[in-house]
Parts: structure tokens; C-alpha cells; sequence
């Protein structure tokens, strides 16, 4: 546009024309219709992309049918869309009507695309017989290409699991040789880490089914050593050698840029140190170690600012940025989260474009559904949906919000107004999607991204020059990699600060209702927020009242108030693993489990004033229940160490006999009967009673605990699955002891941090008002699985998960027995 002009020459006179300025006679274009124009013209078309939303959930909701399900979706969108057609053909209908009846036949239309590419895709990923040698668990030999990086689960004391991703061409099964294309997920021990991405592999293994839905056709279980067959392609190889650099150039640095760098620019987190990416989840960072749109928009956007500084033409300015935008996918890798990214940040910079900007609901459902047809298990990808999500708000908010922050500012910062507006218009569109990743709030999000935002931009553009010239000139690169380690520190900082602040992170509820919830308030907030200002300005006090009372009411007391008073069990957020703590007396306690990390137990042992450990049971011997045993016994009197009569893994058995013996600690075994008296506790030891062969060993012998702490009931499950849990189950029918205890528990410490292997019955038969989950956030298992999530809903257990709720503890206020928890 070229601008519009509202001066007139009186009540009558001319006008200028928004097209050319021309002066238009009262009965011409005026400026009444031309400010229409502008404001149809500017406004946000929503006509492609609600479409392609509506195709997009039906094709996630329909991703696990056969291809003969499929068939007929697309059968029944053809039918609705023949059916708005002809109304739409009859004679008399109205506009709206007709745009409607279009709309419709619009959205099935995309409806039919994306079911047959979901159709098509199925058919070509089991082609040579696959799916039957994969229902058949066939042990095959397979010629695969390596797709993705190495997975090493965290080590329980056996040898470390490696996943990998991986695209089977060629099957010798059954006497028979095949081609294939289906996507498989690798899984043994470290030989899969050694492969490089991209390589061809010959490899045998065990075929076995995966989830409906899943973007793989099946798990292949590796046997052997792989073998080689064929090195990476050159692109392949060179985006390997470009990421090596870049890595080689940061190797100097403090831990935290070190890591965190390559993550900002490729995605790269496998330096990243834990405790930073637990800051960044809890401040609502982790976006920026994932590549996104926003690393394509930098990168896209430097080359299109050097090309107007260089004054190149026009014309070659497009070609350009899809050269460097190519040359981003090469050295990020082109996977699909990848290429996934590229589209979403181009679409991303049609945003920043005040001449294009109208163009971009479009331009990005016509993205979703080309995306789609090109890898349809995007579909039900939280990566793809916060990609669209934040890609969405860049379009509708960041033009209106930048401007009008930048008239907020001094007149020379005025132009940072888009940058700022970034990211608080992704963090508003991405928060109820962030809420079913993770079931929080973070408060502090919005602000630490603010402050981080400006530091992303230089540390991505000196990322990618520091891999560039490091084909060249290592040393070089080394020292254009400072550059980005500076702000990559500085972005560290900043998360580790907010993550520190008291109230940062508030719990929310999680899953559906949840997400709904938060997107509910989103609409709320952004309707009525500019009503919201004005009405502050002109009541600065009462709305500073109403601030200072909202901030009170959200700043927690548990660092004053903690622990409750009357406390009687407290289940301690010690990350992926259990740790317990039973009162016995006023600072003494039973400690069950003792967590992976000796800081953690030791923390939450010190917050409970506990200086005397009674006893420590240690219901199994597995990693996360004893490796943090060491905080807890250290500077504290301990009377006895119970451990599992398994003495599997080996290796931590003897570490455990080790400790004990260094601190002159007696050890003895539990078995089913057994009962513990410890002050004001007492316990009776309702499991293992005999070895089970049966699942992991370790694990179903876990020591299971009814305790009774004062007026407080709870159950202790351990680690046990479903072969050890449904042997409980018969001995409590059994039993009528244990039959009548178990309608009585406050709480049951759920078994296995959440896992989906579990004995329904047994959860049902020991129902409790509480149930409490140890686990870890952003733990590589999946924990806690839905399916055991569901079950405690069904059962009317109120959910209480330490990843969430920090310390979860039960404690007496007169004759109730309450729920506390320290986050």
C-alpha cells in the first residue's frame, strides 16, 4: 500500500484515493470505502487455514485406521463435500450461505488429501510383506539407513539400552529377500551408538509390533554387531563435518555455552549438563534448544538484512534466502523436524512483512497440509504443533504488539518493538500446548524469554559462522565461536535465575481440561487486555491493589511453612527415582529408598529436620532407588539398612554392602511378614514372598510396605510389575488381613514411577484418596505412561506427581489426615 491520507479540503471537497493520491469527487472512491478496502485487505484470512486446522484433527484423529479405514473417511468427506456443493447450487442462497457451503466443500476436500497420503504412505511403508513378518515377531536380517542419532537410556545397573532411528530397505527373511521402506526403532546396547547418521547398515534382530498410530512400523531388537555396508552421502557427510566443527569450536568453553550453543543452533543437546535443561524446562525455554522456526527466521533474516545493506537486486534477494535456508536444513540435518522448521520459519517471515503479512493464514494453512501430505504421523507431533502454534502467532500478533511497544519506547529503540513482541506472542499461543508436555504454569516464562530473545539472534548467527569456517580454519572458529558463547552464557543465566525464583512454575491441571483451561484464559486476557490497561491508568491505585494482592496470593510459603506441620510420610522429589521418608520421631525417621542423586535425598531429608535414620529399606537394588544412599547416611545416625532378599543388579549389591560396611551400618533382608516397629511407625512387609522369574527380576522383588504412621496409612509399591502385582493381588484375596487393611490406606506411592506396567486389579483393590507418583521430569521412559494415569482417574485416586509437586507430604491436622505438597 501506499499509504492513505485523510485530509480534506472541506465538508464537501475532494479526497485523496488510497491507490494512486488522486483527488476523488464526494461521489467517487472516497475515503470512507478506501479505508474499508485497507482495513478487508489487512485483515487476517482465516478462509485456508481453518480448513486445513479442521483436516489437520481429523487426519491426527483417524492416524491409527487400516488403509480401508481411511478409504472410507475420504469416501464420507466426498459425500459432505457433493451434498454442500448442491446447496450451495440452489438458486436464492445467500451470501453467507454460499461462502459457507464452500468453506465446507473446502475442508473435506483437504480431508480427502490428507486421508489418501495417510492411505498411500501406510501401504508404502509395509510393502514387501513387512507388517506380516512384524505380527509374526520374525528374527530378520535387514539392510537400514540410519536416520537418526543415538539414544542412551540411563543406566539401572545392566548394561545401558541405545534406541535409534532407523528406515529398513532390504529384508532377508524367511528364505525370502524383499525390498522395503519402513520406518523401525533400533533398540540394544552401545554397538548401536557407533554407526554414523545416515550410514547404510546390515544388522539382525527381532521384529515386534509398535502402538497404533506410531510413526514406526516396528521395534527391530539388534542381535550382533552391525556392519557397515556404506558410508554417509556427501550431504550427509557434510553437514556430520560442519556440526563436528562447530562442536571443536566450543570445546573450551564453561559447560553451560558449551552445551548450549550447538543446541541453539542445531539442535544439537547431547553436551547440554542436566541441571541447565531442567532450568530451561521450568522456565519455559526449552524451545530454543530445539530446531525451530525461529533458528530458520534468524538465519533467513541476517541474509535478507546483508542484501539490502549490499543494495542486491530485488529479484535475486528470494534466491538467495532459499540458498541460505537450504544451506541451514544441510547443516541442521534434513529430518523431518528440520525441514518441518524451514517451512514454518519461512512462513514465519511473511509475518514480519508488513506487504505480505495478509498473505500468511494462508500461506500457513496451505504449509500444514503440504507437510502432512509429505510425512502424515506429523499429525499427532507436539513438535509440529507447537511449530504451527507459535507460527500462528507470529503472524496475527507480532506486527500489532511490535508497534505498539515500540511506541511505548524511546524513539531510537523504537525498532526493537517486533523482536520483543516475539517472543511474548509465542509464548501465549504455545502455553496451553506446553501444559499437556509437562502439567505447569511457569510464571516467570514471558519475562525470561524477553530477556533472552535479544541474546538468540547473535548466538545463532555466530553458531553457524563458527561452523562454516571451521571447514577452513579451526582456530578461527574458535574465536568467532566466542562470540556465541556469550550470549549463549548469558541465555544459561538467565534460566538458571528464573528457575531459582520462588513461585516461578505453578502447578496446573494437565492433560485436556488443562490445556483448555489455559487457552480459555489466553482468549480471555487478549480480548480484554487492552480494556484491562486503560481501566489500570485510570485507576492506578486500585490496580496496583489488585496486582499486590494476586502476586500474595501467588508467592509461596512453603520455603516459611515447610515442613507441615504433623507430617507423617513425605514422598521426596528426588528426579527419576524414590525416595521416602516415614516419621518415627520428632527428628528421626524411616527412610525408604534413597533416590539417584545424593544431593536430592540429602535435600529433602535436611527440609524435614530428619538428623536419625531408624532404619533404610532399599526395596530393590536398581540404580534410581540406591545410588543417592550416600546423601542420606552421611552426618546422620542410621540404626539399620533392609534391603530386598534379590540381590540383583550385582554390581550395586556390593556397592551397597560397601557403604554399609564403611559406616559400620548392619544390613539385613526382608521378606513378606516381616514387621517394623520404629517409634511412632510400624510396618508389615507384604512383599517379595518368592522369586519371580517372570519381567524384570529386580523389580518384582521389590520390598512392598504397609506402614502406619500415626493416624496415616500408606502403601509403598516399589518398583513391582504387573507379574509381582498380581501375585499381591491373590495374597491379599487370601489373605483377610491384608484384604481388610487394603480398604483403608491414605495413600499409595504408586509402583514404577508411573509405568505402564501394572496389575489393574491390584490398584483397584487398594484404592486410596491419594495417589502419589515419584518421578522425574522429562525422563527418557515416557513416565508416567497415560494408561496409568487413566487408572488412577478411574479409580478416584487424586494424582499427585513430584515432577510436577515437588514434595508430596501427608500429615495430621486433628482428627484429618491432609495433603501438603512444597511446590
Amino acid at each position: 500500500m501506499n499509504g492513505l491520507s485523510d485530509a480534506a479540503s472541506g465538508a464537501g471537497g475532494a479526497v485523496l484515493s488510497e491507490s494512486d493520491g488522486r483527488a476523488s469527487a464526494p461521489g467517487g472512491v472516497g475515503f470512507g470505502a478506501a479505508l474499508a478496502r485497507r482495513r478487508a485487505t489487512s485483515s487476517t484470512d482465516l478462509r485456508l487455514l481453518a480448513p486445513a486446522v479442521v483436516a489437520w484433527v481429523v487426519a491426527a484423529a483417524t492416524l491409527a485406521m487400516p488403509v480401508a479405514g481411511h478409504l472410507w473417511v475420504a469416501a464420507a468427506a466426498i459425500g459432505v463435500a457433493a451434498v454442500a456443493s448442491a446447496v450451495s447450487a440452489v438458486s436464492g442462497v445467500s451470501a453467507a450461505r454460499f461462502m459457507l457451503c464452500w468453506l465446507v466443500v473446502l475442508t473435506m476436500v483437504l480431508v480427502v488429501i490428507l486421508q489418501l497420503a495417510a492411505a498411500g504412505h501406510s501401504v508404502l511403508r509395509v510393502r514387501g510383506g513387512v507388517q506380516e513378518l512384524v505380527d509374526q515377531r520374525a528374527v530378520v536380517t535387514a539392510l537400514v539407513v540410519i536416520t537418526g542419532d543415538p539414544l542412551t537410556l540411563p543406566s539401572r545397573g545392566d548394561t545401558p539400552r541405545v534406541l535409534r532411528e532407523a528406515t529398513v530397505v532390504h529384508l532377508d527373511a524367511r528364505g525370502r529377500q524383499r525390498a522395503a521402506g519402513a520406518p523401525v526403532l533400533l533398540t540394544g546396547d552401545a554397538v548401536l551408538t557407533d554407526p554414523a547418521w545416515r550410514s547404510t547398515v546390515q544388522l539382525t534382530g527381532r521384529l515386534r509390533p509398535t502402538e497404533p498410530g506410531d510413526d514406526r512400523v516396528a521395534s527391530l531388537a539388534v542381535t550382533g554387531t552391525p556392519r557397515v555396508i556404506a558410508p554417509p552421502g556427501a550431504v550427509a557427510s557434510a553437514a556430520e563435518h560442519l556440526r563436528a566443527g562447530l562442536r571443536g569450536a566450543v570445546d573450551g568453553a564453561p559447560a553451560d555455552p558449551r552445551g548450549l550453543l550447538p543446541g541453539l543452533v542445531i539442535g544439537d543437546t547431547s553436551q547440554t549438563p542436566p541441571d541447565l535443561t531442567e532450568a530451561m524446562r521450568a522456565t519455559g525455554m526449552t524451545h530454543l534448544t530445539a530446531v525451530s522456526g525461529s533458528n530458520v527466521a534468524v538465519v533467513v533474516g541476517l541474509v535478507l538484512g546483508l542484501c539490502v545493506l549490499l543494495g542486491v537486486p530485488l529479484w535475486a534477494r528470494p534466491v538467495l534466502a532459499l540458498v541460505a535456508l537450504a544451506g541451514f536444513v544441510v547443516l541442521a540435518r534434513p529430518e523431518p523436524s528440520v525441514v518441518r522448521a524451514a517451512a514454518m520459519g519461512a512462513i514465519g517471515l511473511i509475518g514480519l512483512s508488513r506487504s505480505r503479512r495478509s498473505a500468511g493464514p494462508p500461506v500457513l494453512g496451505a504449509a500444514i497440509i503440504v507437510v502432512l501430505v509429505v510425512d502424515p504421523w506429523l499429525a499427532r507431533s507436539f513438535g509440529f504443533a507447537l511449530s504451527s502454534v507459535a507460527t500462528l502467532g507470529l503472524l496475527l500478533f507480532t506486527r500489532p504488539w511490535g508497534e505498539a511497544i515500540g511506541a511505548r519506547l524511546p524513539v531510537r529503540l523504537a525498532s526493537m518493538g517486533p523482536a520483543l513482541a516475539v517472543p511474548v506472542a509465542a509464548q501465549a499461543m504455545t502455553a496451553p500446548l506446553v501444559v499437556l508436555l509437562q502439567g505447569s504454569v511457569s510464571i516467570v516464562g514471558v519475562v525470561a524469554n524477553l530477556l533472552a530473545a535479544p541474546l538468540v539472534p547473535i548466538a545463532t548467527v555466530a553458531g553457524v559462522a563458527a561452523s562454516l569456517t571451521s571447514v577452513i580454519w579451526s582456530d578461527g572458529a574458535r574465536l568467532i565461536a566466542w562470540a556465541g558463547v556469550l550470549p549463549a552464557w548469558g541465555i544459561a543465566r538467565v534460566a538458571r535465575w528464573f528457575a531459582e525464583v520462588p513461585g516461578g512454575t505453578m502447578p496446573w491441571p494437565d492433560g485436556a481440561p488443562g490445556a483448555l483451561l489455559l487457552a480459555g484464559l489466553t482468549v480471555v486476557v487478549l480480548l480484554t487486555g487492552r480494556a484491562l490497561a486503560t481501566g489500570a491508568a485510570a485507576h492506578p491505585v486500585l490496580a496496583l491493589g489488585c496486582v499486590l494482592t494476586l502476586a500474595a496470593s501467588l508467592v509461596p510459603t512453603g520455603t516459611v511453612t515447610w515442613p507441615p506441620q504433623g507430617w507423617r510420610v513425605v514422598v521426596c522429589d528426588v528426579g527419576q527415582g524414590d525416595a521416602v521418608v516415614v516419621r518415627t520421631g520428632a527428628d528421626s525417621a524411616l527412610l525408604v529408598d534413597a533416590g539417584p542423586d545424593p544431593p536430592l535425598v540429602d535435600g529433602c531429608l535436611s527440609r524435614l529436620g530428619v538428623t536419625t535414620l531408624d532404619a533404610v529399606v532399599l526395596t530393590h537394588l536398581h540404580a534410581d532407588h540406591v545410588d543417592g544412599l550416600v546423601g542420606a547416611i552421611d552426618g546422620r545416625r542410621v540404626g539399620q539398612l533392609f534391603i530386598t532378599p534379590v540381590r540383583e543388579p550385582a554390581d550395586s549389591a556390593a556397592h551397597v554392602d560397601a557403604l554399609a560396611v564403611r559406616h559400620s551400618i548392619p544390613v539385613r533382608p526382608l521378606s513378606a511378614g516381616d514387621r517394623l516397629t520404629l517409634g511412632e511407625m510400624d510396618a508389615v512387609v507384604w512383599s517379595p514372598w518368592r522369586r519371580i522369574a517372570d519381567g524384570s527380576v529386580p523389580n518384582n522383588a521389590s520390598v512392598v510396605l504397609a506402614v502406619r504412621a500415626g493416624e496415616v496409612d500408606a502403601l509403598l509399591l516399589g518398583d513391582i510389575e504387573r507379574e509381582a502385582a498380581h501375585d499381591l493381588l491373590l495374597r491379599l484375596r487370601r489373605e483377610p488381613s491384608m484384604a481388610q487393611a487394603a480398604g483403608g490406606f491414605d495413600l499409595v506411592k504408586t509402583p514404577h514411577h508411573g509405568s505402564a506396567n501394572l496389575d489393574d486389579d491390584l490398584m483397584a483393590a487398594v484404592r486410596a484418596p491419594v495417589g502419589v507418583i515419584s518421578v522425574g521430569a522429562d525422563n527418557d521412559y515416557g513416565h508416567p505412561a497415560p494408561k496409568h494415569l487413566d487408572l488412577l482417574r478411574r479409580n478416584g485416586y487424586a494424582i499427585y506427581r513430584t515432577d510436577q509437586r515437588g514434595d508430596v507430604a501427608i500429615a495430621e491436622r486433628g482428627d484429618d489426615v491432609i495433603v501438603t505438597t512444597s511446590r
